[in-house]
């Protein structure tokens, strides 16, 4: 008899602690649950701010920007309300029919520039723009500004981040230096696969696109934007 009762203790502690494990568990599963990240939709919506703001100043209606650059009215008023994420290759074709870099799109601008009198860009000071559904982020080195035709960018590429499958045109010239990484740059017909160290220029009204093919690594390239029309 008493070696019945301690098999059947051990028994009913076990089952006692694996309810426990069970109630942790079912509790614990709440808290694993990730909040959205609120930055994302911020960014659009102070892209889409700079925007409106640029088209206004030009006096251009949506419908005027809309025959310019193909792009649907619906779609470009989603744009400036920051309800929709544009592409680099759509910043670039409005960059380009209102007359500015694409950095003069970016949301932020740092309100401390004149302090340095236009010509140094403090690590804290740069104006970032976040491409965050296609993994792409440029940080602006260079100092902010719609009349710069000379910018210096830091791109950083996500795993898989990439401009999209179509080329794509803008005025200018441009050049780059691959920092970390790797990238596959497509220029006209001719596709290259560029590692650290290595480095570009072309033409921008050369039809491109380009890419990070790697699938674990991100991509740093430092970049330069020449625009050679006038704004």
């Amino acid at each position: 008899m008493s070696g019945g009762k301690r098999i059947k203790k051990p028994a009913f502690k076990a089952k006692a602690r694996a309810k426990k494990k069970a109630a942790g568990k079912a509790t614990a599963r709440p808290k694993a649950k990730t909040a959205v990240r609120p930055a994302e939709p911020a960014m659009d919506l102070a892209v889409g701010r700079r925007i409106r703001d640029l088209r206004r100043e030009h006096r251009f209606s949506l419908e005027t920007i809309a025959a310019k650059t193909d792009l649907s009215i619906g779609f470009l008023s989603q744009i400036e309300r920051g309800l929709s994420s544009p592409s680099l290759r759509v910043l670039a074709t409005l960059a380009d029919v209102l007359g500015v870099g694409i950095a003069a799109l970016f949301g932020s601008q740092p309100k401390d520039g004149a302090a340095s009198g236009g010509v140094v860009t403090r690590e804290m000071q740069r104006a970032e723009l976040k491409l965050w559904r296609t993994g792409i982020s440029k940080q602006l080195l260079s100092p902010a500004g719609t009349e710069n035709r000379l910018n210096l960018f830091l791109v950083h590429m996500e795993p898989g981040g990439n401009t999209g499958d179509e080329l794509y045109t803008h005025d200018g010239e441009e050049a780059g230096l691959v920092l970390e990484g790797e990238m596959t740059l497509t220029v006209d017909a001719e596709t290259w696969s560029l590692k650290r160290g290595d480095s570009f220029r072309f033409a921008s009204r050369r039809p491109h696109r380009f890419s990070n093919p790697a699938k674990d690594a991100k991509a740093v390239v430092l970049w330069v934007n020449c625009v050679t029309q006038a704004s």
